[in-house]
C-alpha cells in the first residue's frame, strides 16, 4: 500500500470507500470534471467561488427524492411478498420544523408525525390552510402535557379526523377520553425502547403490557378508538437483521393485541431507518429491510389469524439529513502537538454548525474538499476559528482524525448530513455560542421545471448583539474575504 505522506487524496478515497474521483461518491453527492455535486445538479465549487464562505446550501429537491425512493421501494416489496396492508410515510418533523421542508416533504406524500405541542400547532395551522391534506394522518407521539394534550383536542374539534394520538402515558387517556367528538387513539410499546440495550433512554416511553390492557377496557365504553400500535426500537439502525430481529416481539404483540380489538389497523415501526449522510461506506438495502419487515407480518398475521395492518415508518434524518450542507473554509493551519495530527482551523465553528458531534457518541460527518484531490492526504481535526473553546473541534478527542488533502488555508470543505437536527438543536437567527454569526444561505427550488436559487445574507452582528439587550449605534460588519472569482451566468438550469 502507498505509504500515507505520499498517497493522494483521490487514491485514499479509492483504497479507503472503494469511490473513484469521478463519479457518484453517495447517493447524493457526486463528483464531476473535478466540481462536487449536490443531488447531481449543483456545482458546490462553482457556489464557493460566486459567494464565498462561509455557506450553507440548501437543495430541497432532495428531500421529495428521498420520500419517493421509500415509497418505490415500499411498493416493490408489496408486490414481491403480496402484502394487502398499506405503507405509510410518516415525516417526523422535529428533525428540521423549517416551512419550506415540512411543506415540502408534504407535496412528496408524506403523512405527519410530531412530538409536542408546537408541532400540533404547525400541523393545524397546515391543515388549516390545506397545505396539509386532509387524507394524511397526523400521529402525536411523546409524552403529552396539557398543553400538548389541548392542542390535540383543539385540532380535533375543529373537524380533523386524520389525527392519531398515540399514548404515552396512562394519564393521558384521562386528558383526552373527554373529548366531545370521537378520537382514534395509539399505544406506543414501552419494552421495545431498548430491547437491545443500545438506545438508553429510549426505554422510558411508551405503556407496559398491563397499562395496555386498561387502555383497552376503559375504551370499550367509549366512543373512541384504538387503531395504532407503536415500537420504537432506537435511531439508526445500520443493522437490517438486527433491526428486524428486534421488532419481532413487538409484531408478535401487535397480533395478540388485534385478535382482542378489531379497530386495530396501523402498525407503526418508528423511526431508526438509517440515512448515508455520515459516512462514505454506507450501506443499507431499504427495499430488502421492507421486504422482510412485509414477510414478518404477513406471516405472523397468518399464524394469529388476523389482518395484515398498514405498516407506518417514521422518517425524520432519512427524509431531511441530505438536503443541505455547510461549505466552510481552512482560514489557518496550526501544527498539532508533537505526534498528534495539525489542526485546521475552520472560518466557522464547529459546535454550533455540528452540534451532534457534541451530543451523540460517535456521531460522524461525510466531510469532502472541493478541490485538491491530487494533493497527499494529511491526517487533521478541525476546530472552530471563531471561538476559543476546546470543545469546539471536530471529530472528537477520542475519535480518529480526519484525512484531507494537505493543501492547508483556503481549502474549502463540504461538510454533509447538516440537514436534520443541526439548525434544530443550535437554533435559527439567534445567538449562538461565542456569537459565532449564521453563514450566507443558499436556497434551491424547482419552480416550473428550472432551479431557482434565492440567497439570504450572512446573520448581522448587530442584529445578534440586540437579541442579547444590547443598543449598538453600529456595529462593524465581519471582516470577510471576497470570492476568489465572480461568475457572469444566473445559476438556472433545466432539471
Amino acid at each position: 500500500m502507498v505509504q500515507l505522506n505520499q498517497q493522494t487524496y483521490s487514491s485514499y478515497l479509492q483504497d479507503r470507500y472503494h469511490r473513484a474521483s469521478e463519479g457518484p461518491l453517495t447517493d447524493f453527492l457526486s463528483r464531476r470534471n473535478g466540481n462536487l455535486y449536490l443531488g447531481n445538479q449543483i456545482n458546490l465549487n462553482d457556489l464557493a467561488r460566486r459567494f464565498g464562505t462561509p455557506l450553507e446550501v440548501v437543495y430541497y429537491p432532495q428531500i421529495t427524492i428521498q420520500v419517493q425512493r421509500m415509497h418505490e421501494w415500499a411498493s416493490r416489496a408489496r408486490q414481491e411478498t403480496g402484502y394487502r396492508g398499506q405503507f405509510l410515510y410518516a415525516y417526523a418533523t422535529k428533525a428540521n420544523f423549517a416551512a419550506e421542508v415540512v411543506q415540502t416533504a408534504l407535496q412528496a406524500g408524506a403523512h405527519y408525525e410530531t412530538s409536542a405541542a408546537a408541532d400540533v400547532e404547525i400541523a393545524r395551522y397546515l391543515w388549516q390552510h390545506e397545505i396539509l391534506p386532509r387524507d394524511r394522518l397526523i400521529c402525536c407521539n411523546g409524552s403529552k402535557d396539557a398543553n400538548y394534550l389541548g392542542a390535540i383536542r383543539r385540532l380535533r374539534e375543529d373537524g380533523c379526523t386524520s389525527l392519531i394520538s398515540v399514548l404515552d402515558d396512562l394519564d393521558e387517556l384521562d386528558g383526552l377520553q373527554s373529548c366531545p367528538l370521537p378520537l382514534q387513539l395509539g399505544v406506543r410499546e414501552r419494552s421495545a425502547g431498548n430491547r437491545d440495550g443500545h438506545h438508553l433512554g429510549n426505554d422510558r416511553f411508551g405503556l407496559t403490557e398491563a397499562e395496555i390492557d386498561q387502555v383497552v377496557t376503559r375504551l370499550q365504553s367509549s366512543p373512541h378508538q384504538l387503531v395504532l400500535y407503536h415500537a420504537m426500537i432506537g435511531s439508526q439502525v445500520e443493522d437490517r437483521d438486527h433491526f428486524l430481529a428486534t421488532l419481532h416481539d413487538s409484531l408478535v404483540a401487535y397480533c395478540q393485541l388485534r385478535q382482542r380489538v378489531p379497530t386495530l389497523r396501523y402498525f407503526n415501526f418508528g423511526g431508526g431507518i438509517p440515512t448515508s449522510g455520515y459516512t462514505l461506506d454506507f450501506a443499507f438495502d431499504y427495499q430488502d429491510f421492507l421486504q422482510q419487515l412485509m414477510i414478518a407480518m404477513r406471516d405472523m398475521c397468518a399464524r394469529y389469524h388476523v389482518p395484515m395492518p398498514h405498516l407506518i415508518g417514521e422518517f425524520g434524518r432519512y427524509t431531511v439529513a441530505n438536503h443541505s450542507l455547510y461549505l466552510i473554509e481552512v482560514g489557518k493551519v496550526k501544527p498539532g502537538q508533537p505526534g498528534q495530527p495539525d489542526w485546521y482551523l475552520m472560518n466557522g465553528s464547529m459546535m454550533v454548525s455540528l452540534p451532534d458531534s457534541l451530543l451523540v457518541p460517535n456521531q460522524q460527518f461525510v466531510v469532502l474538499p472541493l478541490d485538491g484531490w491530487e494533493a497527499p492526504v494529511h491526517p487533521v481535526r478541525l476546530a472552530g476559528r471563531q471561538t476559543c473553546d476546546s470543545d469546539d473541534v471536530y471529530p472528537r478527542p477520542t475519535q480518529p482524525p480526519l484525512l484531507l488533502p494537505n493543501t492547508g488555508t483556503g481549502l474549502v470543505l463540504a461538510i454533509c448530513g447538516i440537514g436534520a437536527y443541526q439548525q434544530m438543536i443550535s437554533g435559527r437567527g439567534g445567538a449562538h455560542h461565542c456569537l459565532s454569526p449564521e453563514p450566507r444561505r443558499i436556497s434551491i427550488t424547482v419552480e416550473g421545471g428550472r432551479l431557482a436559487m434565492q440567497s439570504r445574507p450572512q446573520q448581522d452582528q448587530a442584529a445578534i448583539m440586540r437579541l442579547l439587550g444590547y443598543r449598538p449605534q453600529r456595529v462593524a460588519p465581519p471582516l470577510r474575504l471576497a470570492p476568489r472569482y465572480k461568475t457572469r451566468r444566473a445559476y438556472s438550469q433545466s432539471v
